[in-house]
């Protein structure tokens, strides 16, 4: 299978916010008849702004597929890049999907942030449409919430960060994250 992939991105920053948007196209070309033809979408828009020493971040994620797919391309919806308090993928998988984050940063002193944060999302009823239905034989919701706290440390190694999520079956978890880490 032969995929053509086109990304955009667009930033506006200043002082007190941000805006960026990004979109994503992959297009499958079947070069032989038996080949998948189809069209993925996915498009990101963060907004961040600041509220006094506070910072506020907000994005919506979202992403479609049309034609032929496998069930490896479905969106996974859950974890620590979609919906915090689920494992990868519990949510969902679905031909489409929809997240929303947001996330409320403020510092402690100088190196150590407090963070509270809420995360929703959903398949948008399209789970059922992907190949072998994963999601109904996983017993996957389809959508689900997930809220919690929790720590950024940044140093001059490297940035930590600690959150504890709880899922709306009342089930926590917690993630563990480094960035930004000096070689």
């Amino acid at each position: 299978m032969v995929v053509l992939k086109q990304e955009s991105r667009f930033a506006k920053a200043d002082d007190c916010s941000f805006s960026k948007l990004g979109l994503q196209i992959e297009q499958g070309i079947p070069v032989l008849s038996k080949w998948l033809i189809f069209n993925r979408f996915k498009f990101v828009a963060s907004k961040g702004l600041k509220l006094g020493p506070a910072f506020l971040l907000t994005s919506l994620t979202g992403g479609s597929i049309v034609g032929d797919m496998a069930p490896y391309q479905a969106f996974a919806i859950g974890g620590l890049g979609s919906i915090r308090g689920y494992g990868e993928g519990a949510v969902g998988s679905g031909r489409s999907c929809l997240v929303v984050n947001s996330e409320l940063t403020f510092p402690l002193n100088k190196v150590l942030e407090g963070a509270t944060f809420m995360d929703c999302g959903t398949d948008l009823g399209s789970g059922n449409y992907v190949p072998g239905n994963p999601a109904l034989r996983q017993g996957k919701p389809g959508s689900g919430v997930g809220f919690g706290y929790g720590l950024r440390l940044k140093s001059r190694l490297a940035h930590f960060q600690i959150d504890c999520a709880i899922n709306a079956l009342q089930q926590r978890t917690v993630y563990f994250g480094i960035s930004n880490v000096v070689t």
